[in-house]
């Protein structure tokens, strides 16, 4: 064995160096294309972070967390999650299914008693955005209630009575009001509020300490400020209460927050393999015709492999991330300026990801 040290020494060193070169190499790739979006390193940013087999190998922030003053972003700092929420909100609703407390197939006539049709549209059709229900944030009078506090039952009585676009399951048509509804049937199910059971129930067992329940009123140490963009420069976000997006979209978290929520969805720590693939599932229309939407996840194919993605957007911030299951890689993108899109950006490192584990 002793003999062959001096040549196996040699040849390790040529591994360890090509390693670091490619990873060197994937960083600078990775550093471009976060650039070619988030080009003003005095104003707000973003924070992207890739993930391989559960450890981050990519984590780092581009500009402001807060233009008064002057501070950079970190990988730590905690943004609003937007529509990223809907997952949260679906894994939710399946863990009440495992419970037995609900199934995704009952009418919503069960949970909401005088909801309008409600005899014909399913917990199913919400978590799938095929229930024809008015989406909200298409109602004029939504600037009306946008900063008003709102209970769950207030929202769904504000939409409820308007006409419904199409007949459950005729079409898929992305909708918060559907994940509105998801919300209010949580807490009438569970009796705990949105806020406590996704605190106690999801963000618990996945050890996600800095994510919570969106506030502009309560201290959050390390929030990122959100910004927006005119002709005159940044300026602070539009105010919105979050009771209005309420389970579409209120939920707060980090990049290393989501990489732990991800992490526990593959170890089973919150639901059994075979409930959280009902969450990947694709499923089809009326006609027989499938659609690209599972429970809470967009379903789509990348360079021929299945990924699962989802982005948000709300007053101020804009987030990504995509999984490549296959792959067991991660890419999660934040913006805490509704003017500079992750999405884009997020899809393309994880292109470049993907490609490079596949040379």
């Amino acid at each position: 064995m002793k003999q062959k040290t001096p040549f196996l020494i040699p040849f390790l060193t040529f591994i360890l160096c090509s390693g670091a070169l490619l990873a060197q190499q994937l960083h600078a790739k990775i550093d471009s294309l976060v650039l070619t979006e988030f080009t003003d390193p005095n104003g707000p940013g973003g924070v992207f972070m890739v993930a391989q087999r559960g450890k981050p190998i990519y984590h780092k922030a581009f500009g402001k967390a807060n233009l008064e003053l002057d501070a950079p972003l970190s990988p730590e700092h905690v943004f609003q999650l937007g529509s990223m929420t809907k997952q949260f909100t679906a894994v939710a609703i399946l863990l009440l299914e495992e419970q037995g407390k609900l199934n995704v197939r009952d009418s919503i006539v069960k949970y909401v008693p005088d909801y309008p049709a409600g005899d014909k549209i399913t917990i199913h059709h919400l978590l799938t955005h095929t229930s024809g229900i008015k989406d909200f944030t298409k109602m004029k009078a939504l600037r009306d209630i946008a900063q008003k506090e709102m209970t769950p039952a207030m929202m769904v009585d504000f939409f409820k009575n308007e006409p419904v676009d199409f007949a459950p399951g005729e079409k898929f048509d992305y909708n918060n009001s559907g994940y509105v509804l998801l919300g209010h049937i949580i807490e009438v199910v569970s009796g705990e509020t949105y806020e406590d059971f996704v605190q106690k129930h999801l963000f618990q067992p996945a050890g996600m300490q800095s994510s919570r329940y969106a506030t502009d009123r309560k201290i959050i140490p390390q929030r990122a400020y959100g910004y927006q963009k005119k002709e005159s420069g940044y300026l602070n976000k539009t105010m919105i209460n979050f009771s209005v997006p309420f389970a579409a979209g209120a939920l707060m978290s980090t990049t290393a927050d989501m990489l732990k929520w991800q992490n526990a969805l593959n170890q089973n720590l919150i639901l059994r393999a075979s409930t959280t693939q009902k969450a990947f599932t694709k499923y089809t229309l009326n006609n027989g015709e499938a659609f690209t939407y599972g429970y809470g996840w967009h379903l789509k194919e990348m360079q021929g492999t299945p990924v699962r993605e989802h982005g948000g957007s709300v007053f101020g911030f804009k987030t990504m991330g995509v999984y490549i299951p296959g792959e067991d890689i991660y890419v999660v993108g934040f913006s805490n300026c509704d003017c500079h899109s992750p999405t884009q950006v997020t899809r393309d490192i994880a292109a470049a990801v993907l490609a490079a584990v596949k040379k």
